[in-house]
């Protein structure tokens, strides 16, 4: 696979969004920005966010839909690499914003869920009906860790359910083509789950109240899921740390990885007439690449 470098220099890369101008949305969460990159590398600042901006995602009326998770703390390895560590010394909660393309006016939606603060939204999906599900992931400092959840709420900002508690580290979200199943990637369990819809925005009950879902995949060994796109046939594109690059899965657990030259991968996008180009964001090295991806991604309930 050839890898094409688009830009560099971004203060790490997060919730790609292939827009249908040929440029990409992305949040740079050390930036606290929502950023545009132009086919020719060119970065211009959309909206300031604050926090820490995560996953993104266009909505039904246009608007983009940030997971913010409320600040991370940074440490600067060599060579030029930046990883987070914990949370930012200023963080005060995560949020769910919604940033105005034309204006870069920015509407904060939802901070609490039945007066629980949200503690770190991380990466957001919508559904054809308009809602969206999203990841909390926790967070942690040197003695104590939140535990992650999983949401499902609506961009008037009045509606808001936690549809699964007590889960660890839930990042990536995805929907499968038929909207009939949510891929969740737990970050340091290596995880990959599966969660089957009733209802828009309703989760089966587990089968078994120790079980976060339908279990789909894990990584023989320490490969830190992060965030995902789903394939146009199904399959799931999960971010993965450490070795750094693409683990490919299918709904029954077969895997393959696709390197990318930075050990933290975070995200990938689809896009283009055949949606078979790829953009992915390699995080610690600021870098977003684009390549031609083997199989079409699945195209998103909406767009701009």
């Amino acid at each position: 696979m050839s890898l094409e470098v688009v830009a560099t220099g971004l203060q790490f890369p997060e919730g790609p969004i292939a827009m249908a101008d040929g440029s990409v949305l992305l949040v740079e969460i050390r930036r606290q920005t929502l950023s545009r990159v132009s086919p020719d590398g060119q970065i211009t600042v959309v909206a300031h966010l604050g926090g820490g901006p995560n996953g993104a995602a266009i909505g039904p009326d246009g608007r983009v839909y940030v997971c913010n998770n409320g600040g991370l703390g940074w440490v600067d390895l060599d060579g030029g690499l930046m990883v987070p560590h914990g949370a930012a010394s200023d963080y005060a909660g995560g949020s769910i914003q919604a940033v105005d393309l034309t204006t870069g006016a920015v509407e904060t939606l939802y901070t609490e869920c039945d007066g629980r603060p949200l503690s770190a939204p991380n990466d957001i999906v919508f559904d054809s009906h308009g809602g969206f599900w999203f990841t909390d992931l926790g967070k942690e400092n040197e003695t104590t860790r939140d535990y992650g959840a999983l949401y499902y709420a609506r961009t008037d900002g009045g509606f808001i359910s936690r549809q699964r508690d007590r889960i660890s580290w839930p990042n990536g979200c995805g929907l499968s083509p038929d909207e009939k199943t949510l891929y969740v990637a737990e970050t340091w369990t290596c995880r990959l789950w599966a969660y089957d819809l009733s209802a828009p925005g309703v989760l089966t009950p587990a089968a078994a109240a120790y079980l976060p879902g339908r279990h789909v995949l894990t990584l023989p060994d320490y490969l830190p899921f992060d965030s995902m796109a789903v394939q146009a046939n199904g399959d799931v594109c999960v971010a993965t740390g450490i070795n750094g690059g693409i683990t490919v899965v299918s709904p029954t657990g077969q895997a393959h990885h696709v390197p990318v030259p930075d050990f933290v991968t975070t995200n990938i996008c689809f896009g283009g007439a055949d949606m078979k180009d790829a953009w992915i964001t390699g995080s610690s090295t600021g870098t977003l690449f684009k390549t031609r991806w083997a199989e079409p991604g699945l195209k998103l309930a909406f767009n701009a």
